[in-house]
């Protein structure tokens, strides 16, 4: 096959089919039907960028399709896979057009197992959290023959999302079955968005994106240059990935928490022998005899990360953001972005991303937009407030929102005894404590692999206080925020929150860097998108969960560097940013362990 690339159409060549009203159940089936391609106007591009006759090209598959809407004229983009009616003459074109830069061979996406299980493997390979990497981890030992164990802390996805349901309408936490926990994982209770700006050379997206729906995913979602299965359409998928693993001779356990692992050192190299498991639901520990260990923990494992550090496997402390949700009407963002074609029926709700250089050197960004979405609370411990976005497949709510978070450096982390010990307690808090000092001592600008917890809880214990200590989350409306004075009132943008918003002045719920930061680039944000800086647009803290506080370094060989047949890996271990990259992440450690048995 041949791959064109860039072929454009105006949005009006484009075939549109009725669609059912904006009310209609947003989750079902039936709700939104594949968008019909212009396949003729396609193929005549082709054949013309070929020298070709249309006649001469058998079948046109489209492979992604955007939008460009940086002009009046918005203009569909494709890349196609075209095949010709003589197979033979493929390669007399290409050879034609030798360094084309949108047209040359079809690439073999094909995904192929790197191994098959070893007739004598001693022990069941174990993987730790069910979430985008574990799933797809045990996802690919299974398809190799490995019928790998999953241990994971929180319930199965349908009971997960009752307990979630619980704190958002009656402000009740389960800690161990919520946003962060349980199958499926953090992105269960997102955008569902597949997209990604990892390397990805072998294609193992592609492979991810296949199993989605092969598992009951839109098929659409292949062709969507930037694609989203929605919050409750995930539930089914992940169900249905479970039970592939399971026919294949895995094994998912659920409320299964590790709280201790084995590691044995024989002439100075050390190795995972097992772990404890705690049975949430007795109350009982049982001891899993385990050599190779996959640990897709999220980003939100903090007794986890603890107990790894306390035996000695190597964690170190890494970047990541905080800030706020931001929410507009979706209709200002639509007709900012897309303009007169704004809620165009191919279209509809319009997504952004943007950057800005604050003057006191941090970065602020938008993070996690949620089009046509809600604000969600996405705490996994009690006594503190953490914001998130999700969207449902329709993307019909009323607003937009996105994370506005600023970037800081573990240099910015508290390491002082107080921040350890509310963050961990008098005993593991003196101990860290301890171990930071004795860091910097060797090395001053030294910082302790758990200290960016201490910043992550010390901010949503605060949040949860500005909120009124119920769970609800502080508030302030944008032009007061700008200000610097407190909101009494909201204006014309409801917020989404659930269990509710408390308003009120923000500046105490983050460092005053970044409220700097976030005043100077709300306004910047104005120029860029029309109505950005709204005064009456929401703002609603905090967000904190954007990314793991540590990494787990890894070999070439994905084991931890100094603990062998340890695999860290996904958001937790700090090699991921999302769904499709914690997938990604996840087929590399089962090959890499599959390659190691």
């Amino acid at each position: 096959m041949i791959r064109l690339t860039e072929l454009k159409l105006p949005l009006s060549a484009l075939p549109v089919v009725q669609r059912r009203a904006a009310d209609a159940p947003a989750e079902s089936d039936a709700d939104r039907l594949p968008d019909p391609h212009p396949v003729a106007a396609l193929t005549q591009r082709c054949a013309s960028a070929l020298g070709l006759q249309p006649l001469d090209i058998l079948q046109l598959k489209v492979f992604k399709r955007s939008f460009d809407a940086r002009k009046a004229e918005l203009l569909a983009v494709y890349i196609v896979d075209v095949t010709l009616t003589d197979a033979a003459q493929e390669a007399a074109v290409l050879a034609r057009l030798p360094n084309h830069p949108h047209i040359f061979a079809t690439p073999d996406m094909v995904y192929r197992p790197v191994a098959q299980v070893p007739a004598n493997l001693p022990l069941r390979p174990v993987v730790v959290g069910f979430g985008p990497c574990g799933i797809f981890a045990a996802l690919v030992l299974a398809q190799m023959g490995f019928k790998p164990i999953v241990l994971e802390r929180g319930k199965p996805v349908r009971q997960r999302t009752q307990d979630t349901w619980s704190l958002w309408r009656k402000h009740v936490l389960n800690p161990e079955s919520n946003v962060q926990f349980g199958e499926g994982g953090a992105g269960t209770f997102s955008d569902g968005k597949l997209w990604s700006q990892i390397k990805d050379p072998r294609h193992l997206g592609r492979k991810v994106m296949q199993e989605f729906v092969n598992a009951g995913a839109p098929p659409e979602i292949l062709v969507e240059a930037h694609p989203h299965i929605g919050t409750f359409k995930l539930v089914r998928v992940v169900e249905n990935l479970r039970a592939q693993i399971i026919a294949l001779g895995g094994e998912v356990r659920f409320e299964q928490r590790v709280v201790d692992m084995e590691v044995q050192t024989v002439a100075g190299a050390r190795q995972v022998r097992g772990l404890t498991v705690l049975n949430q639901v007795t109350g009982h520990t049982e001891d899993l005899r385990a050599d190779q260990v996959i640990l897709a923990l999220g980003h939100s494992a903090r007794d986890t990360f603890a107990m790894l550090h306390e035996r000695g496997v190597a964690l170190e402390a890494k970047p990541f953001s905080v800030g706020f949700r931001v929410e507009h009407p979706q209709s200002l963002i639509d007709r900012a972005l897309w303009g007169r074609h704004a809620r165009h029926p191919l279209l509809g709700a319009a997504a952004y991303k943007l950057v800005h250089h604050a003057q006191n050197g941090r970065a602020v960004y938008s993070f996690c937009m949620c089009p046509g979405g809600t604000v969600v609370a996405a705490t996994s411990e009690p006594g503190r407030v953490v914001t998130n976005g999700m969207s449902q497949y329709s993307r019909n709510e009323r607003n937009a929102n996105a994370g506005l978070v600023v970037g800081i450096e573990p240099v910015d982390y508290p390491q002082d005894s107080t921040a350890f010990l509310e963050a961990f307690g008098p005993v593991a808090g003196s101990v860290y404590a301890q171990e930071a000092m004795q860091l910097r001592a060797v090395q001053h600008n030294a910082v302790h692999p758990l200290a960016g917890i201490n910043l992550q809880r010390q901010l949503e214990a605060r949040a949860f206080v500005l909120g009124g200590s119920n769970y609800e989350a502080p508030g302030q409306l944008v032009q007061d925020f700008i200000q610097g004075k407190a909101s009494g009132s909201l204006g014309a943008v409801q917020p989404s929150y659930q269990p509710g918003v408390k308003l009120g002045d923000l500046h105490a719920s983050l460092p005053d860097y970044a409220i700097a930061a976030l005043r100077e680039a709300l306004p910047a944000f104005g120029k860029k998108i029309k109505g950005f800086d709204l005064p009456d647009a929401v703002l609603t803290g905090v967000e904190t969960r954007t990314s793991s506080p540590l990494r787990m370094p890894r070999g070439d060989n994905f084991q931890s560097i100094n603990t062998a047949g340890l695999y860290p890996g996904g958001e937790g271990a700090g090699y991921a940013g999302g769904i499709l990259s914690a997938g990604v992440d996840g087929i590399k450690l089962a090959e890499a362990l599959a390659r190691a048995a």
